[in-house]
């Protein structure tokens, strides 16, 4: 087991926020902790800069 850092940049979909970044996080490990430290705008949309450690399993 090993913590990593990461950095996500999610475009906002409709619906409820905190699901959108839970399973983006999710993708990537188990979300210890993080936190919505930008949010951007964009052609697009709002991006939102997603900063967390997540526990990754060593297989």
């Amino acid at each position: 087991m090993r913590l990593e850092p990461l950095e996500l940049r999610l475009l906002r979909q409709g619906g409820p926020l905190l699901d959108q970044v839970r399973q983006a996080l999710a993708a990537h490990g188990r979300p210890l902790r993080w936190a919505i430290t930008a949010v951007e705008s964009s052609s697009e949309g709002s991006v939102l800069v997603v900063e967390a450690v997540v526990v990754v399993e060593d297989a």
